[in-house]
């Protein structure tokens, strides 16, 4: 069994924990009730949305400094599965809305900044196909990754700047009790699981590259 292998597995593993943990073993949150369940999930799955993005830019400053395509297809990788986090993020949130705010979707900052990351790296990934040339395309994607990146702090800051249903960053304090620790595993958990869909898509990605530059084969 291969490293990576190995990493999906754990990740699976920690996942199924966290599940068992936060679905059958810990009681209901007092104020919240069952539906506080999804937030073991939703919140987790938020952070590594945004790790994701970050590792989005840290690639693409890579290849703006070294041109390496080996950067850019890293970048493209981690916007994919980023992408598919921010949309489950949206959609997890939705489902506690539901029960706790009384409404479906509301026009929350936090809410409404992260809704707008789905638009935005889904034009990252757009303006790939835009271009035949790897060189061409690793260049645009890496500019609207660093550009793009900027959305992020803003998701974050957003219950600051703005009067907003979710509340701020719980402290450091708060974070050791029964509801912190469920937070840390689940972002170990699904950071795992990032880091495997990660990898697994950029060898994919290498090797789609790879007969991309080879051309067609001559009869």
């Amino acid at each position: 069994m291969n490293k990576l292998t190995m990493l999906g597995w754990v990740s699976i593993a920690l996942i199924a924990a966290g599940s068992v943990l936060g679905l059958a073993v810990l009681p209901a949150d007092a104020l919240q009730g069952e539906v506080s369940r999804l937030l073991y999930v939703h919140v987790p799955v938020a952070w590594v949305m945004m790790l994701a993005f970050f590792v989005v830019f840290l690639m693409s400053i890579l290849y703006l400094v070294q041109r390496r395509l080996k950067w850019d297809l890293l970048a493209a990788s981690a916007a994919e599965v980023g992408l598919m986090g921010a949309i489950l993020t949206l959609v997890l949130g939705t489902l506690w809305g539901r029960p706790t705010w009384g409404i479906w979707w509301a026009w929350d900052p936090r809410i409404t900044t992260t809704a707008l990351l789905v638009p935005i790296y889904a034009g990252y990934l757009v303006v790939r196909s835009m271009s035949e040339d790897p060189d061409q395309r690793a260049r645009w994607a890496a500019v609207i990754g660093l550009i793009a990146f900027v959305q992020v702090p803003i998701v974050y800051l957003s219950v600051f700047w703005w009067r907003s249903l979710h509340q701020p960053p719980s402290s450091p304090q708060s974070m050791w009790g029964v509801y912190g620790l469920m937070l840390m595993l689940g972002f170990f958990a699904y950071a795992g699981a990032f880091a495997y869909l990660w990898l697994r898509r950029y060898r994919l990605a290498a090797t789609e590259l790879e007969l991309e530059l080879s051309g067609p084969e001559e009869g």
